[in-house]
């Protein structure tokens, strides 16, 4: 359902705001109230917007903690018996009365969400032992109101996509597993073309639009080039049986086997619908592996894209991609944004787009087509033997990029003489340091880097200005290529970098922050930022830096602003913006109005979740997971859910 138009004054002061409450459609055909959070996004569109105004600008610096519940479910990944590394990503659902919440096991658990005691738990006996590449993550569930099931059993189900390829329903009363779903409450997601254990998994939430259960994959995409198909599917939402699925990359027609062997083109992250429509919006990742493809010439569609999929059928409705034949993992990763914005005057239903190099696009919801204008602009092009890549790449024209898009070595920034060496004579080396860099045996800049620009964090709306709230990374990344024959004699990349073997192609990969002998980057910072954009008016109308790298460089962390973000902002009708995701163990909350931070408070560990809200017995609650992350070591881990209220 799209937003209510936001009618703003002349000074840009909010004369009017439609109250989402009633309106907000949970994602199962049933209403979540005002005081609810019914979807990871809230709403079906993502906008993350709560009609809450209880904690507002004026008292939220008064917001103390309430209750702390600990799952028990962290992993520090040094046993084979306990797995991978654990990260808390979760984002709690809170429906009748009750808040439920997914761990880094995949274990379900419904507590009280007044006082955070646990009413009951699900396992569904993760194998832990085996080597997802994403570490132990989940990022949530989806909910479904079953309208012929009345009061009785599963009338309100719960789904969550396990790491080891299963759908799961659950009766958000009991607990229990819903029976009349699949076998004994759960399918199988393992029938695709080239399945691997590990490597093929789980790891965001779906969706449920008129009774279609849809889910994605996360795919480790750089092991090799033929990984499984990045497949969408849709399921009963009541049986489990497969309704559709449909595959996102499309083979030329002149490509034969040979010329063509791929996979992914997956929906790792977060699908957000318009159930008006019957539209599921699907955003895709790169096709594999993701730095050479030459086994997948054209523009590899629809990977790195933004599809319109009918829920009830899976026929593509429309697509747009927002990378050609990606060669930097430049993911659509962020879920796109469903909502209403006035542009000249006008109230237009628009879909946003965001991917990994922080450009943001606005697409027409019925058709796809851009509504703010796009151009196609020349990029530089790859001398890697067998690579054909595209002549041309997509820029909005008139939305603001939100990270850098190149950095020479003559705009190195530093603290140490040291640090201003290295870095310098590192990006001089490179063959290239621009964004559509192309990846090289000397290796490139790549800016922003894979974990760079929007991530899976993602935008809110704030329905209040008509603005996108975003939460960026400005981390560039060092790429090198390796030729499988000197990747076999030794050169197995540097020391602190990942490399994988890109197994069935010539080259290996070796990638790597762009790191200073301090640890801290080689780009001048705010290294992460959370910022205010009027697409209207094509400008960010405020931005500020988000915490602080003291982790990756202890010592000298502090000297600069910014962190890596992993865990997207919400905002709320009281004026603020609440947002985690920094490596800084804290959660924070901005004005709506010009980005002044108001409120602060530390956290059991770094906080790599969206957080949200809700009211119960009179009273507002922020909820967030604190967590640490599955990938970066060197932060403390948790297993905290952490409620703050007033008091």
């Amino acid at each position: 359902m799209m937003l209510p138009p936001v009618v703003l004054d002349g000074a840009g002061e909010m004369r009017k705001i439609m109250m989402l409450g009633a309106a907000a459609v949970l994602a199962t055909g049933g209403a979540a109230g005002a005081d609810e959070w019914g979807a990871y996004g809230r709403d079906p569109g993502g906008n993350r917007f709560s009609p809450l105004t209880q904690v507002s600008a004026s008292n939220v610096a008064n917001l103390k903690p309430a209750w702390t519940f600990h799952t028990g479910d962290i992993s520090d990944g040094k046993t084979k018996a306990g797995g991978p590394r654990s990260g808390f990503e979760t984002t709690p659902l809170m429906l009748d009365g009750r808040l439920y919440l997914t761990t880094p096991f995949n274990r379900v658990i419904a507590l009280d969400p007044a006082t955070g005691t646990q009413l009951w738990a699900y396992d569904p006996k993760l194998d832990r032992a085996k080597p997802y590449g994403d570490g132990l993550i989940n990022r949530g569930l989806a909910a479904w109101r079953d309208p012929k099931a009345g009061k009785g059993a599963c009338a309100l189900r719960l789904y969550e996509a396990t790491l080891d390829a299963r759908l799961v329903s659950v009766d958000a009363a009991s607990g229990q597993p819903c029976a009349s779903f699949g076998e004994a409450g759960e399918v199988s997601l393992r029938d695709v073309a080239r399945y691997t254990p590990g490597q093929y998994h789980m790891t965001s939430p779906p969706i449920v639009v008129d009774g279609v259960v849809v889910v994605g994959s996360a795919i480790d995409d750089n092991a090799r080039a033929d990984m499984p198909d990045g497949v969408v599917r849709g399921f009963d939402a009541r049986t489990g049986k497969l309704i559709w699925s449909w595959e996102p990359l499309q083979k030329p027609k002149d490509a034969t086997d040979k010329t063509w062997n791929t996979g992914a083109g997956n929906a790792w992250t977060v699908l957000s619908a318009d159930p008006k429509r019957h539209l599921v919006y699907v955003p895709t990742g790169s096709a594999s592996p993701d730095y050479w493809g030459g086994l997948r010439p054209g523009d590899n569609r629809w990977a790195n894209s933004v599809v319109a999929l009918d829920a009830r059928t899976g026929k593509l409705s429309w697509g747009f991609q927002l990378v050609h034949h990606d060669l930097w993992d430049y993911d659509t990763a962020a879920a796109p944004l469903a909502t209403t914005l006035k542009l000249k005057g006008k109230a237009t239903p628009v879909v946003i787009a965001g991917n990994k190099t922080g450009m943001v696009f606005v697409l027409d919801p019925a058709t796809g087509k851009p509504v703010l204008p796009v151009e196609e602009r020349p990029v530089p092009q790859s001398t890697l033997y067998g690579e054909r890549s595209s002549p041309t790449q997509p820029f909005p024209t008139r939305t603001p990029a939100l990270v850098p898009q190149g950095q020479g070595p003559e705009a190195v920034w530093a603290v140490s003489d040291a640090d201003r060496k290295f870095c310098t004579d590192t990006i001089a080396a490179m063959s290239g340091h621009t964004m559509f860099s192309p990846p090289s045996e000397q290796g490139i800049l790549a800016i922003p880097g894979n974990v760079g620009g929007i991530n899976w964090s993602g935008f809110a709306w704030d329905a209040g200005h008509g603005r996108l709230i975003v939460s960026v990374s400005n981390l560039p990344a060092k790429v090198r290529m390796i030729s499988a024959k000197n990747f076999v004699k030794g050169d197995k990349g540097d020391l602190r970098a990942e490399t994988t073997m890109q197994m069935g192609t010539p080259f290996a990969m070796s990638r790597e922050f762009l790191r200073a002998p301090s640890g801290l980057p080689c780009i001048k910072p705010p290294f992460g930022e959370l910022m205010a954009v009027d697409l209207d008016a094509g400008k960010i109308v405020w931005r500020v830096p988000l915490g602080a790298l003291e982790e990756l460089a202890p010592g000298v962390g502090h000297i600069a602003k910014g962190s890596i973000v992993l865990g997207g902002p919400i905002v709320t009708a009281g004026g603020l913006i609440f947002q985690g995701g920094t490596m800084d163990k804290t959660l924070r909350a901005f004005s709506t109005a010009d980005g002044k931070e108001l409120w602060s408070a530390e956290l059991p560990a770094s906080a790599h979740a969206t957080p949200m809200t809700y009211e119960v017995g009179g009273k507002q609650y922020v909820v967030v997971a604190a967590g640490g992350s599955a990938k970066v070591d060197e932060e403390k881990q948790g297993d905290a859910l952490v409620a703050f209220a007033l008091p």
